[in-house]
């Protein structure tokens, strides 16, 4: 197995899979960082404290870290997943298994990444991996359930075999859909809750952005060919949960820097990891208009990040919208 990607996440991959028994290569797209990684055995700016095991290769060579491998993790974060298919491209990826780990929507083209990929890579078998899974813990060996989808069931029961174990329960889905718009659109939410938490609100405040939130995150969903059943397990309202209220979440963690009047170029210099949550923003006021979808949520946490309002005020505007019913049927 081949991880194409250093951050936390690609390691904590690489590092699971290793302890399966796989064959992995770990790639980095730096080749210092790269070198720095097999000779530390520790990725100290993504994952301090793991030790990444001897037998895992890690390598900036592209194609080396390709030749002879069948399966593919992309663990790339989303903004930058294009760069990376076109090289993979030039190089000739066929009749591989490619299992998409990225979770957020293309700002220009408004595409999942499963989408990106089939652009790309026409011969390939695509899978995506979701679900609340923070790398921190699964690199400690805590127990944690995902969820990896695909068209093909015989491709999505493969990956199952290969990734579950002991502490890393995986089960099988053919929503891609579904499964990558909760994972893309519980970061935005996450932004919120992280502002309410800043502000000094309570569990009341968070439980209720979790479920409205998960509300609107559903009806985009099934307006976009989704499961509406599918939001309601690992990668919906699982991933939502826990991107929430885990300290180890970065959406969650901008949020609370702009609570306390930090601003988005501030908190973007603050870090070199991606909080996906803060593009998908973006994306996910386009995708509101493009289908026609009420996205309250969204929409005050897109004006937080770019038009500068303040985060007390979008609770109090958010508060007192028009009376409705709590449920409404979705409209695909």
């Amino acid at each position: 197995v081949t991880v194409l990607g250093d951050g936390g996440w690609g390691t904590t991959l690489a590092i699971l899979l290793s302890r399966r028994g796989k064959n992995v290569t770990l790639w980095s797209a730096f080749p210092e960082y790269a070198e720095f990684l097999a000779k530390k055995r520790e990725n100290t700016k993504f994952l301090p404290g793991a030790k990444i095991p001897k037998s895992i290769k890690i390598t900036s060579d592209l194609e080396g870290a390709l030749k002879d491998i069948p399966l593919i993790i992309l663990a790339i974060p989303t903004a930058y997943l294009r760069n990376i298919l076109f090289r993979l491209k030039k190089i000739g990826i066929k009749k591989k298994v490619v299992v998409s780990a990225a979770k957020g929507i293309e700002r220009k083209t408004l595409l999942r990444p499963s989408e990106i990929v089939s652009l790309f890579l026409d011969d390939v078998s695509i899978a995506v991996l979701s679900g609340p899974s923070h790398a921190e813990e699964v690199v400690r060996d805590i127990p944690t359930c995902v969820v990896v989808a695909s068209r093909d069931r015989v491709i999505a029961q493969f990956v199952q075999r290969t990734f579950m174990e002991e502490r890393f329960r995986v089960y099988t889905s053919d929503d891609m859909i579904g499964v990558e718009v909760g994972a893309a659109m519980k970061n935005v939410v996450a932004i919120a809750a992280g502002a309410s938490d800043g502000l000094g609100f309570g569990s009341n405040t968070k439980a209720a952005l979790l479920c409205r939130g998960l509300m609107e995150i559903t009806r985009l969903g099934v307006k976009m060919g989704a499961n509406a059943n599918t939001f309601f397990g690992l990668s919906g309202l699982g991933d939502l949960a826990t991107t929430c209220m885990s300290d180890y979440s970065r959406n969650r963690r901008v949020g609370l820097m702009l609570a306390k009047g930090k601003s988005l170029k501030e908190i973007m210099a603050s870090t070199e990891m991606v909080a996906e949550g803060i593009e998908t923003a973006r994306s996910a006021l386009d995708l509101s208009k493009k289908y026609d979808v009420e996205m309250p949520i969204a929409a005050e946490v897109y004006r937080v990040l770019y038009e500068n309002k303040e985060p007390r005020r979008a609770v109090e505007d958010l508060m007192l919208r028009e009376a409705k019913p709590e449920l409404e049927p979705y409209q695909k």
